[in-house]
């Protein structure tokens, strides 16, 4: 049995972040658990090769129960197991959300985490390399730059949508999210910054950080009504890593709730069909929420990322740190609202220059493109809940995808938008024929599209949420010593890519926690 001052749970996106922060007070230990290994596969680091992580032995490769907003269809759920987790196998795209996220937080009771309260927070982990303003921050672990691929297949959308009468946009994470134009990445030198990259390798020779990977956490020990450890497994060896002042979780909005839940904090009903003790009855894996995609994907006679892994694309990222093989494959898109008396967007696009099906797993064997819509605010809500007592079994998950109206409207409205863009000369003069669309722009048949052809955008939230199952300082409601801190503990899901709301989440977090010794 080993103690440390703090031990945390998950070494991705928020994990790393929480884990070099709180290293960098000399006078703690801090121990960092991860059920996965380093980050030391090429394709993690290579942006346009992340695809090729699905699911390897580097990905949760987690799915849904049947949806019923999708004719039952499972939906599959990738997850990085691995330093930096999600942020090593992400599209890269650095978007905070709108400032109605933020504002809705703290108006619903999240004491802190307004808009001008948490822009600081953004701000403190981002080194944009535009330099820094009024929004942004410049001097940060965190690269934030421009696409070094800028394909034309992505200019092309952008170029139509315009020519659609939308707006241009060079800044999503400025004074207004709407309009379009390409996405800022966390890269650096056309490398994917990952917050391993970032955070996470320029503190490891700390004496007193300690990483434990291949350790599958089992439970949180919770010893008098406190939080006193982490029992986890490694090598076949069960042991426990105790903490002195805080246990914190940072497993993501599947993990966290199945690891307080078994140990005894979630909901009774759900807990004593399974055996485990009640430590605590709080709603823990309810309120989950995900933004939903659909893609229109067309043909092109045009060089696609098909065949970026050539020898001249691979010289030109190790010489210049740019060319295809840099692309994020998201690399441009926009925000749209799906009715005029909205003030924030409903819809984000995503432009992708090649085709992009089957939940991302469909094979490239020809050249073409993709864009289209997500439910930016959706209004369906989903539950994770236990499959098994096994810490190694993986919970079940129903998100609900479209089981609303108003989310079933956002996609229709949504499709129909990438259909006006679609139309469009920039699109139709490189456009040689559909490959994966709509039967028509019927509300039937673009609803039906999209309950046959969508998926997630890989942005599950809120299961752990502020109010509900921790306080606006993410401490765990009764359980002292154990606090949440990763996109789980988001009241809703941010308009936008989490990545960057939940490193700020862990930034904010990493305040809290040291305030709270002071």
């Amino acid at each position: 049995m080993t103690t440390y001052d703090y031990v945390i749970v998950g070494a991705g996106s928020a994990g790393c972040v929480l884990a070099a922060r709180l290293s960098e007070d000399p006078t703690v230990q801090v121990a960092l658990i991860e059920a996965g290994g380093p980050d030391s596969a090429q394709e993690i680091h290579v942006p346009a090769a992340f695809p090729q992580l699905l699911k390897s032995g580097l990905d949760w490769d987690l799915d849904t129960e049947p949806e019923p907003g999708l004719g039952g269809r499972r939906a599959y759920l990738p997850r990085g197991k691995m330093f930096g987790g999600c942020s090593s196998m992400n599209a890269m795209i650095y978007i905070r959300g709108n400032r109605a996220d933020y504002d809705g937080w703290a108006a619903a009771g999240a004491d802190g985490w307004s808009y001008d309260q948490v822009l600081p927070y953004f701000k403190r982990s981002e080194g944009n390399e535009r330099g820094a303003d009024e929004y942004h921050g410049a001097n940060g672990p965190l690269t934030v730059s421009e696409s070094r691929s800028g394909h034309p297949l992505a200019s092309a959308f952008v170029q139509a949508a315009l020519q659609a009468g939308h707006k241009a946009n060079d800044d999503f994470n400025g004074e207004t999210q709407f309009g379009v134009g390409p996405y800022q990445l966390t890269q650096r030198g056309g490398l994917r910054c990952s917050t391993a990259v970032a955070f996470l390798h320029p503190a490891l020779e700390r004496p007193n950080l300690t990483v434990l990977p291949s350790a599958l956490a089992h439970r949180v020990v919770i010893e008098g009504g406190r939080a006193t450890g982490v029992e986890v497994e490694r090598g076949g060896t069960v042991e426990v890593v105790r903490a002195e002042r805080e246990v914190i979780l940072s497993a993501g909005a599947y993990e966290s709730p199945k690891l307080l839940m078994l140990s005894g904090i979630g909901p009774a009903g759900t807990l004593a069909a399974f055996g485990i003790d009640v430590v605590r009855d709080l709603p823990v894996g309810e309120g989950l929420q995900d933004h939903y995609m659909t893609l229109l994907n067309y043909r092109t006679d045009a060089e696609s990322l098909l065949t970026a892994a050539t020898p001249r694309n691979a010289e030109l990222l190790r010489t210049e740190g740019r060319g295809p093989l840099t692309s994020n494959i998201g690399e441009a898109g926009g925000f749209f609202r799906s009715r005029d008396e909205l003030t924030a967007p409903d819809l984000q696009f995503h432009a992708i220059p090649g085709l992009f099906q089957q939940e991302g797993l469909g094979a490239l064997t020809e050249h073409g493109f993709a864009f289209g819509p997500c439910v930016l605010a959706p209004t369906s809500r989903g539950t994770v809940t236990l499959r098994s007592p096994r810490p190694d079994a993986a919970p079940r998950i129903l998100h609900n995808y479209l089981t609303t109206a108003q989310d079933r409207d956002a996609i229709v409205a949504g499709l129909r938008i990438a259909l006006e863009i679609a139309a469009q000369r920039a699109v139709t003069d490189i456009a040689t024929e559909p490959c994966l669309v709509p039967d028509s722009d019927t509300d039937t048949d673009l609803l039906a599209f999209a309950q046959r052809n969508g998926q997630t955008l890989f942005h599950p939230t809120s299961t752990c949420a502020i109010g509900e199952v921790v306080d606006p300082e993410l401490r765990v409601y009764d359980v002292p010593g154990l606090r949440v801190a990763d996109a789980s503990v988001f009241p809703t899901v941010p308009r936008g890519n989490t990545n960057a709301p939940t490193i700020m989440a862990a930034e904010k977090a990493a305040d809290l926690i040291t305030r709270a010794t002071r």
